[in-house]
């Protein structure tokens, strides 16, 4: 099976550089605590290392 990859969103996004704020909106947040499901891609892994201080993320097994 595909490993997924569960991403919350801790911290807000004001004052934070643009590219940050196209990183969340790219993986789809936009907000603290909202969470959303990703396949376990080196994209996706690629966007989280640069936003890792704005969000906490789990592999889940579907």
């Amino acid at each position: 099976m595909a490993k997924q990859l569960k991403i919350t969103q801790i911290k807000s996004v004001i004052d934070r550089p643009k590219k940050q704020k196209l990183t969340i909106e790219a993986l789809g947040l936009g907000r603290p605590n909202y969470t959303i499901i990703h396949n376990d891609t080196p994209q996706i892994r690629g966007m989280l290392n640069k936003v890792s201080h704005l969000v906490t993320f789990e592999e889940v097994n579907k």
